[in-house]
């Protein structure tokens, strides 16, 4: 059917498909035997009427009505039905089918009045097939036209003209105004049904949009892992190859050492990528290992020293796995950046709402506002964020470097401390940094 629009705008059809899906958005065009046997019941009516009526007229002229309105089935089998199922898509054939059905239908009221019952299924063919304006205009002629031929051809009295006039106008008027608020209903059928497939198409891409989006972030995940573990690793044993080729030949205890650690290296190295196949928890969180423990071992590994301070006590795995990886990121980055003397230094602090992380070292240091190419610090700002914490690295050229990770902690009760809270035993040939064991060096934000 036509839709409410304005008039220099095509009318949408009753029958016609929704233009954003494909499905039709109306039932009727799904029930088109129905719609046939309403159309057929008018007419058998029609034809009752004209055979029965009062009107006085000759039995040859009710036959010749009989025979028009008779004609009009096969002229809507023929084209009509076409033109309905199509919602009145080709234009000049829908107009075509109404036109001949409005001449016969026209005739066979001039000749007998009774035929005007036909009305009841030509109206709603003229708005399933045209659009808003043609189909309120033709409405009106087939209830306008028949009476004034009528009238003009048999000229009745006044009682029977008069009241066939007040018929066509109420029958008129019903025409027009349920037309329109069917018209309306199926607009909004169709705007639903268009509404409903933009949801579903939303959806869609919602769920593409949320696949790639989860795609990119074990992408980015697995990156800042391989990052911080293997290719940690690798650096570390490349640079002890290093070291012994230059110890083979004057300082074979020395070689012997770094091979074992090479050897420990490895295995490390061997582990954790395990770890990260299986998706467990790091190496050195497994089983009963502590936070602290775990750090004190990174610490001895890379030669440095481990301070904790406040009531150690477990945390959320993702917690402890964000604060191991964000002191191997910075141990690994004083390796390979600090120089040959730095020593570091390693703080763990436990408050109530806080848990603070930070590494030290007495290095080269370097400009923090300088724009950076490498991809640790911003991985491993990236994997701060990600728990809502912050980190700040803050050093100058020749006075050393500090990352200082903060972490908020859930409010829970205070457990039992695990490890002790002490300085822990530096490593090989280093000394703790000058810092009070009660507190950590507060830096500045670092400019992004």
């Amino acid at each position: 059917m036509s839709g409410n629009l304005p008039v220099d705008e095509p009318a949408r059809r009753l029958n016609g498909p929704a233009r954003a899906r494909d499905i039709d958005v109306d039932v009727h065009s799904r029930v088109w035997l129905g719609w046939d046997a309403y159309f057929a019941v008018v007419w058998v009516g029609t034809v009752l009427f004209v055979l029965g009526g009062a009107f006085p007229a000759p039995f040859a002229v009710r036959l010749a009505a009989c025979g028009l309105v008779t004609l009009m089935v096969p002229w809507y089998l023929y084209a009509g039905r076409q033109a309905l199922r199509t919602g009145g898509e080709d234009e000049r054939a829908a107009g075509r089918y109404v036109y001949v059905a409005v001449v016969l239908f026209s005739v066979t009221t001039w000749l007998m009045p009774e035929s005007r019952m036909a009305t009841f299924a030509l109206v709603p063919q003229c708005f399933m097939v045209l659009r808003y304006r043609q189909a309120m205009i033709t409405v009106a002629v087939i209830n306008v036209l028949p009476i004034v031929g009528w009238a003009a051809i048999w000229r009745p009295e006044a009682g029977p003209l008069f009241f066939n006039a007040v018929s066509a106008a109420v029958t008129l008027v019903f025409s027009l105004v349920f037309g329109s608020w069917i018209i309306k209903v199926i607009e909004q059928s169709e705007e639903r049904g268009a509404l409903i497939a933009e949801l579903d198409a939303s959806r869609e891409e919602v769920a593409r949009l949320s696949t790639e989006h989860g795609a990119l972030a074990e992408r980015e995940r697995m990156s800042r892992e391989i990052h911080d573990t293997l290719a940690q690793g690798f650096t570390s044993l490349l640079m002890l190859v290093q070291a012994v080729e230059g110890e083979l030949d004057n300082d074979l205890p020395g070689a012997r050492r770094h091979l074992a650690l090479m050897e420990r290296t490895a295995r490390e190295n061997l582990a954790e990528a395990r770890a990260l196949v299986a998706g467990r928890a790091p190496a050195d969180l497994e089983g009963d290992a502590s936070l602290p423990d775990a750090l004190r071992r990174l610490a001895d590994r890379h030669e440095a020293s481990l301070v904790v301070t406040g009531g150690a006590r477990p945390l959320a795995p993702g917690l402890e796995v964000v604060v191991l990886r964000s002191c191997q990121e910075a141990l690994s980055n004083v390796r390979k950046h600090a120089g040959p003397d730095a020593r570091a230094e390693v703080r763990l602090a436990y408050d109530e709402e806080e848990l603070t992380l930070a590494v030290r070292d007495t290095g080269c240091g370097f400009d923090t506002g300088a724009p950076h190419q490498g991809y640790g610090l911003r991985g491993l700002r990236a994997r701060v964020a990600e728990v809502r914490g912050t980190a700040e690295i803050d050093g100058r050229p020749g006075e050393g470097t500090t990352v200082t990770v903060r972490l908020p902690l859930p409010e829970v009760a205070v457990a039992a401390p695990v490890g002790v809270p002490a300085p822990a035993a530096a490593g090989p040939g280093c000394t703790p940094l000058p810092h009070p064991p009660h507190a950590l060096p507060r830096t500045s934000r670092s400019p992004e």
